[in-house]
């Protein structure tokens, strides 16, 4: 553009003093004169170039610029600079909106330069605030800020940082208002609790350069599009936003050609096709994508490779992905980190290392984990930067080169959940002296490194379970001063454990050496940093030892620990989440401790010697959610548990406890979907309340002294496979299933049971019991039950167990029955059954001693005919004659017979189905021939009746 006049000019020659004129009155004065004074030197400058002197001329000009410029530095480096007033009292405001419980803002009043306050940065030239932070960070002396963010921040014109992140705005909305601070460059609102839609105004910012609204889960945005008026945009970090919806967001991010950082993990975005998209075409500048967590399918590749070859991070974990790593990331030859964790990938994982070969002087983080890649290690050394290497839960096989030892930058090395096999010796650590995390379980290696063996490294997480590695404990572990994970569970450990190994636990937080062979007392460990202990399935003995303030799993069980449990309330474990000492020698009464561990939520003190009442202090523990005392010597009345409205496990099975079933284990207990009292002496009718626990799974009243009649109302009890119950993966329930105690682990969740045999019941059982619908196994057996079997019984298809023996159950058995395709066991002995038994493949099935002393029970498993049988065979048979060929029954007969069926029946079949005026006529005709028959039948026994009373 042209210079049309001096006052144009002039910002041109001098553009700080220029600058300088709008922040300073006395920087203003000096620009004005030398506007004025500019018409001279263009004169001078004119008369220069007509002849005068050139260099003379050049001087003045250049001292007046130095001038200037020393003018407007010492206007700007002034000591005196303070906050302006309209920007102390906008700030002052927005501090009102706040709520400043712990006087973290006591400087915004006290002190009178706004520029001093905390969070706050002003320019040395004018100070304007230019910079307003108030994230939240848990490692500085400072708070969470509540609220509403007031529009007093429009006065703070120059403002170009604004961070509010990590905070607690209570679900309001992102302000509309943000839009206007024209001069923002970067904007971060992460993780401050915002909710609602992104407001669009925020495209108004074309200065932006940064925008973080990540972690703000309640958060969502319909539309992108306000993204592509933000062209200088360089960081984008939307994760965890709700993106649901928003179906072009491909076209929207296409358009942000400055971008070099995009993070859009976890948010929904919708899975398109993006095969056919030019996505991000143009912005050759991104070097670090983040798409995690979305669902999104293998076309996220064909961009990915077309995009940039200036790729450094790529993360698409938990998504859809298929196939292999593309050819097309051949090409990405500047990749430090590739993360493609938990995906569907299926490749001989050799060729994915060829693919990524022009990477193998920059990468340094390679994240396969959980996918289905397949094949055998190869050689890996010429990835001499490698620092993180995850191939856990894949199908690699083979055994692992010796070559991984040289990969001497190598920190974290995850081979754990293959199929991989060998012998592991020193070679593979030679020099691995950065090596910190290293985990090698679930595979089939020999470890074989000798009792001398020095590592080059010092791990924190060490993790050979399922490794061969005893007898012996080996002695390199005592070396590895610095670690705060171990597990050597199930490594064919035997004897006891070095001295020197407490030393070492002392640093340890997890510690699990489950399913060995160990043996010996644990000494004192309460001045460890134990948080999870796992010695489950060994042979230590002696008193339990008190364990460390910070512990929050224990596990115990099937050990020869004896004594009582006194150690537990010395223990002092206020974060204790998971307890289970079962299956040992512990005796006596429970302590009455459990106040103090108010966190707890799973106790297991099965198959002890404990004896005496269960304190009442049990009922505090609000967030237990397992309670396990089964198999000890418990007796008394059962405590209240009203209180512990979280439990969905209550096992007391094989104690003395007595009294009645509490009615308020079915009214506060909502959540419960196993009851387990079994082999107790508990007495009194089964309380109704029982039939408001919806969500029951398992219920286990058999070999009590309950009696009375079963409660009438089973039909509210849900027993719907739907029904997702979480369990533990390490518990175990033991279950009378098809006549044998059984325990189940896994498949527990699956278990619908009830079992109430063994007790003094007696009555009818109640036809609602048929609408347990999802119901597996039913056993009501030794009782006194009496009356008739529901005619409805076959509606339980699911039953795979049915045991309704001992009792005095009379009549037929239904004929319902034979829709019990499911039916593995089932025992309807001794009662006083009568009749024939159904017919039905299932039933015939059963051995006879399921039907036997029911005198009045007939056919077939049985060897009782029932009446009338005889007539129904042909007359020779039934005399015990010989029978006579008459030379007509034939194969050529049967051929004719089948031949002719299937002729005749196609006929009429196939004009019946071809025809409709023919199949309406003729179904036509059967109705009416049943009505008629019906009819005939109901006059005609009437007629009977009257002549039978006569």
């Amino acid at each position: 553009m042209p210079i049309k006049s001096v006052n144009e000019a002039t910002p041109l020659l001098f553009p700080r003093l220029y600058i300088c004129s709008f922040q300073n009155p006395f920087a203003s004065t000096i620009y004005t004169s030398l506007c004025r004074l500019h018409i001279i030197f263009i004169i001078m400058f004119f008369s220069i170039m007509s002849g005068g002197s050139m260099h003379s001329g050049l001087v003045g000009l250049v001292c007046l610029a130095i001038a200037s410029a020393i003018c407007c530095s010492s206007v700007g480096s002034s000591n005196n600079i303070m906050c302006l007033e309209s920007e102390r009292h906008a700030l002052l405001q927005f501090k009102q909106g706040l709520a400043d419980e712990s006087s973290d803002l006591a400087s915004w009043k006290s002190e009178k330069d706004c520029c001093k306050w905390r969070g706050i940065a002003c320019t040395n030239q004018t100070g304007h605030v230019i910079t307003l932070d108030l994230s939240y960070s848990y490692y500085a002396d400072s708070t969470k800020w509540r609220g509403e963010i007031s529009p007093s921040l429009l006065e703070l014109r120059y403002l170009n940082y604004l961070d509010l992140s990590y905070n607690h705005f209570e679900g309001i909305m992102i302000p509309k208002f943000i839009g206007s601070l024209s001069q923002l460059k970067e904007l971060k609102l992460a993780d401050a609790n915002f909710s609602g839609p992104v407001p669009p105004q925020l495209g108004n910012l074309s200065n932006l350069h940064t925008l973080d609204l990540s972690r703000n889960k309640y958060i969502s945005s319909e539309n992108l599009e306000w993204l592509s008026h933000l062209s200088s945009l360089r960081y984008l970090n939307m994760s965890e936003v709700d993106l649901s919806k928003v179906v072009n967001w491909p076209q929207s991010l296409s358009k942000l050609t400055s971008l070099t950082e995009l993070k859009l993990s976890w948010c929904n975005l919708p899975d398109v096709n993006l095969r056919s998209l030019s996505f991000i075409n143009s912005s050759t500048s991104l070097q670090l994508l983040d798409l995690s967590g979305n669902s999104l399918n293998s076309s996220i590749f064909y961009w990915i490779a077309n995009v940039s070859s200036n790729f450094v991070h790529i993360d698409l974990s938990w998504n859809k992905l298929e196939g292999g790593i593309p050819k097309g990331f051949q090409n990405l030859c500047s990749l430090e980190s590739l993360t493609l964790w938990s995906n569907q990938l299926s490749e001989n994982f050799e060729d994915s290392v060829k693919t990524l070969s022009c990477a193998e002087n920059t990468l340094e983080t390679v994240e396969l984990g959980f996918n289905q890649f397949w094949g055998s290690l190869p050689d890996l050394k010429r990835f001499f930067k490698l620092r993180k290497l995850d191939l856990s839960n894949n199908q690699l096989n083979g055994s692992v080169p010796e070559s991984v030892g040289q990969l001497s930058s190598l920190e974290r090395l995850y081979l754990d959940g293959n199929s991989l096999s060998g012998v592991i010796t020193e070679a593979h650590f030679l020099n691995l002296s950065r090596l910190q995390y290293l985990s090698l379980s679930g595979n089939r290696f020999s470890i074989n490194l000798s009792s001398d063996w020095n590592p080059p490294f010092q791990l924190l997480w060490l993790d050979m379970s399922s490794c061969k590695m005893g007898p012996a404990f080996p002695k390199w572990i005592l070396t590895q001063t610095k670690l705060t994970h171990l597990d050597l569970s199930n490594a064919g450990l035997s004897g006891s454990l070095p001295i020197q190994v407490w030393d070492l636990f002392s640093g340890l937080f997890d510690l699990d050496l489950s399913m060995n062979q160990i043996h010996g007392k644990l000494p004192n460990l309460s001045s460890t940093s134990l948080g999870n202990v796992n010695l489950s399935s060994n042979l230590f003995y002696g008193a339990l030892p008190s364990f460390s303030p910070m512990l929050q799993s224990l596990y115990l069980s099937n050990n020869r620990f004896s004594g009582p449990l006194s150690s537990l309330c010395a223990t002092q474990s206020p974060y204790l989440v998971y307890l289970d000492i079962s299956k040992n020698l512990l005796s006596g009464e429970l302590p009455n401790c459990w106040m103090q561990i108010q966190v707890l939520q799973v106790l297991n003190l099965g198959k002890n010697k404990l004896s005496g009442k269960i304190p009442s202090s049990l009922g505090n523990l609000q967030s237990i959610g397992i309670l396990r005392l089964h198999d000890n010597n418990f007796s008394g009345e059962l405590p209240s548990l009203e209180n512990c409205t979280r439990l969905i496990m209550v096992d007391l099975g094989n104690n003395n406890l007595s009294g009645k079933i509490p009615t308020w284990i079915g009214q506060s207990l909502t959540n419960l979907a196993i009851l387990r009292l079994r082999s107790n002496e508990f007495n009194g009718i089964i309380p109704f309340s029982l039939c408001t626990l919806a969500a029951i799974h398992v219920l286990d009243l058999s070999h009590n002294n309950i009696s009375g009649g079963l409660p009438h109302c089973f039909n509210n009890i849900s027993q719907s496979a739907n029904d997702y119950i979480y369990y533990p993966s390490f518990l175990n329930l033991e279950l009378v299933w098809k006549g044998i105690e059984i325990e189940f682990g896994k498949n527990l969740a699956g278990m619908r049971s009830i079992d109430m045999s063994s007790n003094y019941l007696v009555g009818e059982i109640p036809q609602c019991i048929a609408s347990m619908t999802e119901l597996i196994s039913l056993n009501l057996s030794r009782n006194c039950l009496t009356g008739q079997l529901p005619e409805n019984f076959g509606n339980m298809k699911m039953l795979e167990s049915l045991d309704l023996s001992r009792n005095q159950i009379s009549g037929k058995i239904p004929a319902s029955f034979s829709r019990l395709n499911y039916l593995g066991v089932l025992d309807v002995s001794h009662n006083h059954l009568s009749g024939r038994i159904p017919l039905g493949t299932q039933l015939q099935g059963f051995d006879a001693s399921a039907y036997m002393e029911n005198l009045g029970l007939c056919g077939p498993p049985l060897p009782q005919s029932c009446p009338g049988d005889g007539t129904v065979q042909d007359d020779g048979i039934a005399r015990g004659t010989k029978t006579v060929n008459d030379g007509l029954i034939s194969l050529g007969f049967f051929i004719s017979a089948v031949l002719g069926f299937v002729t005749g029946f196609w006929m009429v079949f196939g004009s019946l189905l071809l025809k409709t005026s023919w199949r309406c006529a003729y179904f036509g005709f059967l109705d009416n021939a049943k009505d008629w028959i019906y009819v005939k039948t109901v006059v005609y026994k009437a007629k009977v009746r009257r002549t039978l009373q006569r």
